[in-house]
């Protein structure tokens, strides 16, 4: 039943989104002017506040159906929803803002639209997250199913199976495989449905049977047949998806593109290659590095005086990295090592008590206080907040040649901080996890991510048993 009513969900989403947000007005309307924590004075009444409350309240609920928030999210995650509620309150708070500016209401209080504006964040998601939950513990009681036919019972269509079979909470059921081979499954795969027909019976199941879509799984041999399962599908107003045969050489969130009228799959979508973001992390850089390089100078002039009086040479160890477009640049940080040659710094790996570490620069590594001068690397455009680490040429061709997709890291700048780095992935750990960490990183940045990682470096990321 619910399967068949999605306008009917959407609207009562939209509607509980409306009260959410007016229960929310009401709520922080108290803590401003009725709960006496706050100093107010009330120059206008609270009638001009709930005409903005409600103009804003329907503003989330438009700007939220233009950016498809409505729209059916089964297989999205929580943390898109989260995205997207920011995004829309964001948009709307703008906007109430910008029309209050014309329209002269400059007695309505600030601090109110802001405890307004953050307390809905945090409501709407939460209401959202509760929303969730209950339907994947319905879906996994068998409600509010979603059947599904998998056109190809070779290795695809199993793996498929498979996948889909470790996610319950989907809410999605197989009826069954069609093949023109009724081969039997293997039998780690005994678990799996029968195959119910040939391809040539897909007209017949889709006339017989509630199925809602048709996932094609074959083999490149069989691409003769696509047009001809399509036709069928959509005169049936059923939905088809296809998982190319070649799935395991794309990336996770695969991105097409249009060149010449032709539609392309652009193998490595990389959300930095876009130019908002990239100006949207810049920019936090800059504000990022200018306010850490104010706040921890006292501390860093601790470490110069600590260095100077603990070992002869330099405060500043300069050594050559792989930055953004596989272009070399100086790396700055705290000298921690006894002096040595380029030879020696550029080509040896750090060890557990490695003997080069002086006393006072083993403290600083397992604290990485010796990584605060690379926020000048920031500042100069050469790294960034938040990044796959730099490595040394020397590694760096060992690497590549070793390690799978080891040279996508540098398609960005690299990071003082990254997504390996703030799960414990430092020092003598696994360079294949660490690259598996940055792809994934690479793939799915947004400013969300970038914040998590920072919080979760200095939370868990600062002292680490890794750091040598």
């Amino acid at each position: 039943m619910l399967r068949q009513n999605q306008r009917f969900l959407t609207q009562l989403y939209m509607l509980a989104d409306l009260l959410c947000t007016l229960l929310v007005f009401l709520g922080a309307y108290w803590i401003k002017f009725e709960s006496d924590w706050l100093a107010h004075v009330k120059s206008i009444p609270f009638s001009t506040y709930l005409v903005w409350g409600t103009v804003y309240s329907f503003s989330c609920v438009l700007v939220g159906f233009y950016v498809q928030f409505y729209s059916p999210k089964r297989r999205k995650s929580f943390s898109y929803d989260v995205l997207k509620i920011v995004q829309i309150q964001t948009v709307s708070f703008l906007g109430l803002l910008s029309l209050l500016y014309f329209t002269n209401e400059s007695d309505v209080s600030r601090q109110f639209l802001l405890i307004f504006f953050c307390i809905n964040i945090v409501a709407v998601s939460a209401y959202r997250y509760g929303v969730k939950q209950i339907l994947s513990h319905f879906r996994r009681k068998g409600f509010n199913k979603r059947f599904v036919l998998i056109v190809g019972a070779g290795s695809l269509g199993r793996s498929f199976y498979a996948n889909l079979h470790q996610h319950p909470d989907l809410g999605y059921e197989v009826l069954g495989f069609l093949d023109d081979f009724q081969r039997e499954h293997a039998p780690e795969y005994s678990h799996m449905k029968p195959i119910i027909g040939t391809i040539d019976d897909l007209q017949r199941k889709l006339e017989k049977g509630p199925i809602d879509e048709v996932i094609m799984a074959l083999p490149l041999d069989a691409h003769g047949k696509y047009g001809e399962i399509i036709d069928i599908c959509e005169r049936s107003g059923v939905k088809t998806m296809i998982i190319p045969d070649y799935f395991d050489l794309l990336p996770a969130r695969p991105y097409f593109d249009n060149f010449a009228g032709i539609p392309l799959i652009n193998v490595r979508d990389v959300p930095l290659d876009e130019l908002g973001n990239r100006l949207l992390k810049r920019s936090f850089d800059i504000v990022f590095s200018i306010l850490a390089i104010i706040l921890t100078s006292p501390i860093m002039l601790f470490i110069v005086l600590g260095i100077k009086l603990t070992s002869p040479g330099p405060v500043l160890f300069r050594q050559e990295r792989m930055g953004l477009d596989r272009k070399s640049f100086d790396m700055f940080k705290f000298r921690s090592m006894h002096v040595s040659t380029s030879q020696v710094s550029d080509t040896q790996w750090t060890v557990e008590n490695d003997p080069r570490r002086t006393a006072f620069g083993s403290f600083l590594r397992r604290t990485s206080l010796d990584e605060l001068p690379q926020f000048f690397n920031v500042l100069l455009g050469q790294m960034s907040v938040v990044g796959p680490r730099p490595e040394r040429p020397y590694f760096v061709h060992q690497f590549k040649e070793d390690i799978p997709k080891y040279m996508i890291k540098h398609q960005i700048r690299p990071g003082i901080t990254g997504w390996a780095q703030a799960n414990g992935l430092r020092g003598d750990t696994s360079i294949k996890e660490r690259i598996m960490h940055d792809i994934f990183y690479i793939e799915n940045w947004t400013f969300i991510f970038d914040l998590k990682i920072i919080m979760k470096t200095i939370v868990k990321g600062l002292m680490n048993k890794n750091a040598y």
